[in-house]
């Protein structure tokens, strides 16, 4: 007995129990329909080793530390401009590492990003509310996620943060 893959003429694909002198089906005809059912099944169940798993997009901002030092950071689309400096090196503390609990990772943007960007939460405004040197475009790296549009922003980090340290040293990166 041999078990088969048939595609009907609905598309869906059905498995047959046959005696293999009976079935007529070639090699290449059971490629196909066993390549057809695992495209299938990755796009149900978005396997990421599936041909239809999207490319994230690089995008390429330019990060201005307090000291003028710009840096230029590539990252994926989707990661946090904190992740995103803390993986190019750049001196933005995180101290919370991401869970919106302080303003360390304070950041100001350019007028035009920060008009494009979602409303920020209570939750992050009420930490904004605690960071050293608040403007009308700041908003914390750990809540803004990498878009397209931002391709070429300029983010300057402020002079300072409020943190718990008090004789100047700095959480290291993870």
């Amino acid at each position: 007995m041999l078990r088969i893959l048939a595609k009907t003429t609905t598309g869906r694909v059905q498995t047959c129990m046959r005696r293999a002198p009976q079935w007529a089906f070639t090699t290449r005809a059971m490629q196909a329909a066993i390549a057809y059912t695992h495209s299938t099944m990755a796009i149900r169940h978005r396997s990421p080793f599936s041909v239809y798993a999207p490319i994230a997009k690089q995008v390429t901002v330019t990060f201005i530390e307090p000291d003028g030092h710009e840096v230029q950071a590539a990252g994926e689309e989707g990661t946090n401009l904190m992740e995103l400096a803390h993986e190019n090196d750049v001196d933005l503390e995180g101290a919370c590492e991401g869970a919106c609990a302080c303003s360390t990772c304070h950041v100001i943007l350019e007028d035009k990003i920060y008009d494009e960007l979602p409303e920020p939460t209570d939750e992050e405004n009420d930490m904004l509310d605690l960071a050293f040197g608040l403007t009308d475009t700041s908003r914390l790296g750990c809540q803004v996620q990498l878009t397209p549009e931002m391709e070429g922003m300029r983010i300057k980090l402020p002079s300072a943060t409020r943190n718990f340290y008090v004789d100047g040293a700095k959480p290291a990166h993870h």
